[in-house]
């Protein structure tokens, strides 16, 4: 099969489920001008997947905004620097159930069945292909660089968001609701420890998720802080991009082996999240927060094969200081001199930390405000995040915020806490997003009950017009 057989079959099969049907949503009208029903703020993966589930709800008064430029949303192209996914390659995800808006039917369609036996996971860059194709033989309402600002909220349920960019000319949006689908970032900040951030000029530092201009590291010495995937997945693009020698830093004595997401796939974990109770909830991501993602073995292998790699473990930083032109970084187990660090510690979850949401953030719902965990799970970094419906809603701490956060849904990676391995997360797509739409249309659904109700109580067309009265026996 071709690419373009392919894209007559996805047209071919949504028509079989009636694709793009009447939005049943009643259009609202405000003096500002155009009010949509959802805008939805990411035109990554997760972004372009809830565009697709509402469009199959029959809710087309729909944007979905992104601040880079087309082609480069989400991490593919910046600061995902693994060769290939981590995830295993037959999982789905935003194809939503159609066979033919799969991966494996897009690579097959170039590559052939054997194509496909022949990879063992899914290159990254092909994934970010795959994700232009889908959002091109969608259609789906994408407008690059336009990046959210503020969300004010406003009366009768809208949201008036504040833009800018070289595509938001008017410099605002309305919306009855907003999902924030921006990704692992998004719901809060990528971390930098005090220690680095405090003491070191930003030349001699990158966290991760930054661009990191390599032409200026060649043959250099660099160290890079962290256990976790990421890490090794940076030390082995800059040693492929000619640094010379990159030294890993984990503070465990043994690198993580097992990756609690590999059970979530198959257990159950992550389809059926929302229905365990709170107690569960936290013990089970205080685990996954603690169990941490280990590299992929094939990453490891890379990374490990070039002469210049090096892996310190038990040695966490304990103090790094920047004597000339050198990161100067002190372990339990010695002294070392750098020219260049990469921090790879992840990021904070919490929606204080978001611009975006100043206007409500005092009143949105946090963890600890709805569940206090025993002493022995409590985790300050998990009680931060926001505290969700299985719809991805935000929830207001007081009564006084519950107008302003209506109407606003969280589809990024702060969404763990409450919904489990979802938004943000390859293997929780699949599930996630039919959640997160439901969410959005139960809403729109009763904002409007009132004016739904009188309609079907009025509803008088005739359908039936056989003759009357009929000839009777007898």
């Amino acid at each position: 099969m071709s690419l373009e057989a392919l894209n007559e079959r996805v047209i071919t099969d949504l028509s079989y489920l009636a694709y793009g049907g009447a939005d049943w949503v009643r259009p609202l009208t405000h003096p500002e001008g155009h009010v949509y029903d959802v805008v939805v703020v990411g035109g990554g993966q997760s972004g372009l997947g809830a565009a697709f589930g509402l469009l199959r709800e029959r809710i087309s008064n729909i944007l979905v905004i992104d601040e880079n430029s087309e082609g480069a949303e989400g991490p593919w192209e910046t600061y995902a620097r693994m060769v290939t996914l981590r995830t295993p390659k037959h999982l789905t995800s935003v194809d939503l159930g159609i066979p033919s808006l799969t991966f494996r039917s897009w690579w097959e369609a170039q590559n052939g069945s054997e194509g496909w036996d022949a990879i063992d996971k899914i290159p990254r860059g092909e994934w970010m292909n795959y994700l232009r194709w889908y959002r091109r033989i969608l259609g789906l309402p994408v407008i690059n660089e336009v990046q959210l600002k503020l969300i004010e909220p406003c009366e009768e349920g809208i949201h008036r968001l504040h833009i800018s960019g070289a595509g938001a000319p008017s410099g605002q949006l309305l919306a009855r609701k907003v999902v924030l689908a921006t990704g692992i970032q998004g719901g809060g900040e990528w971390h930098v420890p005090p220690m680095v951030a405090d003491y070191l000029p930003k030349a001699l530092y990158a966290h991760t998720s930054e661009a990191i201009d390599c032409n200026v590291l060649r043959g250099k010495r660099i160290a890079v802080l962290g256990g976790g995937a990421s890490a090794f997945d940076n030390a082995n693009f800059l040693l492929t991009e000619g640094v010379a020698e990159v030294h890993v830093f984990v503070r465990r004595e043994q690198l993580p082996n097992i990756n609690p997401i590999r059970q979530m796939e198959v257990s159950g974990m992550i389809e059926r999240f929302h229905t365990l109770p709170d107690s569960d909830k936290y013990a089970v991501i205080s685990h996954f927060f603690k169990t941490n993602q280990p590299p992929t073995n094939d990453t490891f292998a890379r990374a490990a094969a070039w002469p210049g790699f090096q892996l310190h473990l038990g040695s966490p930083w304990l103090k790094v200081e920047a004597i000339g032109d050198k990161a100067v970084v002190t372990t339990p187990k010695g002294e070392f001199s750098f020219d260049f660090l990469v921090v790879s510690t992840g990021l904070l979850s919490d929606p204080g930390l978001r611009a975006e949401l100043r206007l409500v953030d005092s009143h949105i719902a946090r963890w600890s405000d709805c569940y206090e965990a025993p002493p022995e799970l409590a985790n300050p970094l998990l009680d931060a995040h926001p505290y969700l419906t299985p719809g991805f809603a935000l929830q207001s701490r007081d009564e006084a915020g519950r107008a302003l956060v209506h109407g606003l849904f969280v589809f990024n990676y702060s969404a763990l806490a409450s919904c489990g391995l979802s938004a943000s997360a390859i293997s929780g797509m699949k599930n996630a997003v039919p959640k997160l739409v439901a969410g959005v249309a139960d809403q729109l659904f009763t904002d409007n009950r009132e004016a739904i109700l009188n309609a079907f109580f009025a509803y008088d067309e005739v359908e039936f017009t056989g003759a009357w009265p009929l000839k009777t026996l007898g």
